[in-house]
Formats: C-alpha cells, sequence, structure tokens
C-alpha cells in the first residue's frame, strides 16, 4: 500500500496557495505581525516563500530549497523581534487560514501541532 503525503492529501499546491493567501490576508491587517516583517508593504515575497516552503515540508515539490536552500528556519527569522505577541498573533492568523479550509480532522490535526511548534520555535523574544 503506498502512502500519500500530507501534501498530496491536503490538495497539492491549490492548498498551499490558498492556506498562505487567506493566512496573509489576516496579516496584512494585523500591525502586530505586520512589525515583524521589513516591508510590510509589500508581503508579495513572503507569501511567495512560505507558500513554496510548507509544500515542501509536507511532502510537496523542493522548489523552496532549490530557490533559496536549506529553510534554516530560526536563523532566517532571528533578526526580527518575535516575542509571544507576536507569535500569537501569527498563530491565530494560520489557525484562521486553517478554519477556513477545513481540511480533513487527521490533516488539521497534523497542521495544528506543526504549526504551534513552528510559531513558538520562532519566538526570539520574550
Amino acid at each position: 500500500m503506498e502512502q500519500v503525503s500530507v501534501y498530496e492529501a491536503a490538495g497539492g499546491m491549490p492548498f498551499f496557495e490558498a492556506l498562505v493567501d487567506r493566512f496573509y490576508d489576516g496579516v496584512e491587517a494585523d500591525p502586530i505581525v505586520l512589525s515583524v516583517y521589513p516591508d510590510p508593504t509589500d508581503l508579495s515575497g513572503a507569501r511567495h516563500r512560505l507558500t513554496l516552503f510548507l509544500a515542501q515540508y509536507w511532502g510537496g515539490p523542493p522548489s523552496y530549497s532549490e530557490e533559496r536552500g536549506h529553510p534554516r528556519l530560526r536563523m532566517r527569522h532571528a533578526p526580527f523581534a518575535i516575542g509571544p505577541e507576536a507569535r500569537d498573533h501569527w498563530l491565530q492568523h494560520m489557525q484562521a487560514a486553517l478554519d477556513e479550509l477545513a481540511p480533513e480532522p487527521e490533516l488539521r490535526a497534523a497542521f495544528d501541532e506543526y504549526f504551534s511548534f513552528a510559531a513558538e520555535s520562532m519566538r526570539n523574544r520574550d
């Protein structure tokens, strides 16, 4: 029996594009999270990178690594002040995006676990 990746089970790239679009729709209206971005007036690059990263992380094509190399998430986020409030707002927007897309319960559980871990991992201020 062939195992299906989360990427495939979720619907492939269209799912991750929609997830990131919905996520950034929330971020664009949130001054707490926007304060973390170097250019909060243009999030197109951030949208693109997050889409590719998530797709790759969950078993999709290695486009992120091909474009940017190893993810090195903590290193890439180290220059930005990410405290508990920004972490919580980031996670709320990701959870809202998942609410809108309503993935199957087992996928939702995997996403929730990962995003909670990732949000805390990116926190670098108290």
